[in-house]
């Protein structure tokens, strides 16, 4: 393993698995991942320096930890991405053509490699499983998660203090915390602050040490800096211990020409009508008020901005109980609601019929929409998958 150089750099690395620590107990298994985006090495450098001290500790902890690369290639290279961002081609239908196909691009290997790696890791899994990727953004920005929107993800989310996002699912496809979410466990994103500060590097330590700690595999009387992890990452979020939603993504073709106007931060209040960025010569204005969220300042990337907005906790807490009445089970006896599939995991719902339905009232229920298809509308729902037997047992939960 490579040791992390200075200034927030990371020295040639060949080895996709950052570390391995295997605890006195069986117990939780916590999967660190950085790097999927290649100009993101603060999760990496991050990783390698809890990794050495760990592993003067591993009596202290119960159960494994794993620290993976992602994108090991775009990471030595410095890059984004070499053919393709890695964070969008987590598809079923991508992943399972990986075998059948006699060229590979760069970014499939890389996921067939992580996925390999991954389901070798679950074979001897008898402990809750818990996945967290790291990832900077180019604009300023206080530290937050995303989380696809599913019980178990937020009630594990809500322990950090720190601005949750929910609802990333229903803009980005083919991320890897969708298709692992798919899968049932909890995971969630953690970004660490803008893309080579060095600041971004201490928060992600601070949250992985917390992470250890609310995930079951290090004990708070064991771990004399918990309080301090904590303010640190507090401290850096100001006012903004708060959970918002996604209401806007303003997207960016390949060829198309984009240019964010300077000084936008993310959580940073925004007015309708306020002039963003310049699109192909267009000005282009806040379609909403509420606050932007990610600015583009890179030359890779299809997501110029988005727009969030904060949800009332009364919502969230509206949400959890209908969720857990599984009211879904009726929303077919509405006119132009039916489900794609018999195990209720997609809704078709034909907006024309169904027009007085409106997203934020699928969203109580869990559904977001992931496809529309002439007058329909395809929602998923991940509370139908979640693996609640696994956590149920859990002090978060």
């Amino acid at each position: 393993m490579d040791i992390p150089c200075e200034k927030g750099k990371t020295s040639n690395l060949k080895n996709r698995l950052i570390g391995h620590i295997q605890g006195y107990a069986q117990g939780p298994i916590v999967l660190f991942f950085a790097a999927i985006h290649g100009n993101e090495p603060a999760g990496v450098i991050a990783l390698q320096k809890i990794f050495i001290g760990l592993e003067h500790r591993k009596a202290e902890i119960k159960g494994d930890i794993y620290g993976i690369i992602g994108n090991l290639n775009a990471l030595n290279a410095g890059q984004r991405f070499i053919d393709e961002d890695l964070n969008r081609i987590w598809t079923k239908n991508r992943i399972d053509q990986l075998d059948k196909k006699a060229n590979l691009l760069d970014e499939e290997t890389e996921m067939q490699n992580v996925w390999n790696l991954i389901q070798d890791i679950l074979q001897n899994v008898n402990g809750p499983v818990y996945f967290i990727d790291f990832h900077t953004t180019s604009s300023k920005t206080s530290p937050f998660i995303t989380i696809n929107d599913s019980l178990n993800n937020r009630k594990f989310a809500l322990q950090y203090p720190v601005p949750i996002i929910l609802g990333i699912e229903e803009y980005l496809d083919g991320t890897m915390l969708n298709y692992i979410n798919q899968k049932g466990y909890v995971a969630i994103g953690f970004e660490g602050g803008q893309n080579q500060e060095e600041k971004s590097i201490a928060h992600f330590e601070a949250f992985i040490y917390l992470t250890l700690n609310f995930a079951g595999l290090i004990k708070k009387l064991s771990f004399p800096f918990f309080d301090q992890y904590y303010d640190f990452l507090d401290n850096s979020t100001g006012s903004l211990r708060k959970v918002f939603e996604i209401v806007y993504l303003h997207k960016i073709d390949v060829w198309d020409r984009f240019m964010m106007y300077g000084g936008f931060e993310s959580f940073q209040v925004i007015r309708q009508g306020m002039d963003l960025a310049i699109h192909n010569d267009q000005i282009v204005k806040a379609p909403y008020a509420g606050r932007i969220f990610m600015p583009l300042y890179q030359s890779q990337g299809n997501d110029g901005f988005f727009i969030i907005q904060k949800i009332p906790f009364f919502a969230l807490n509206l949400s959890s109980f209908l969720r857990k009445l599984k009211v879904d089970n009726l929303l077919t006896l509405l006119p132009g609601v039916r489900w794609e599939v018999r195990d209720k995991m997609i809704l078709k719902v034909n907006s024309r019929t169904a027009r007085f339905l409106t997203k934020p009232f699928f969203h109580l229920l869990g559904y977001r929409v992931r496809l529309k298809e002439g007058d329909y509308l395809k929602l998923s729902n991940r509370e139908r998958v979640a693996k609640k037997k696994m956590y149920r047992k859990e002090k978060w939960y």
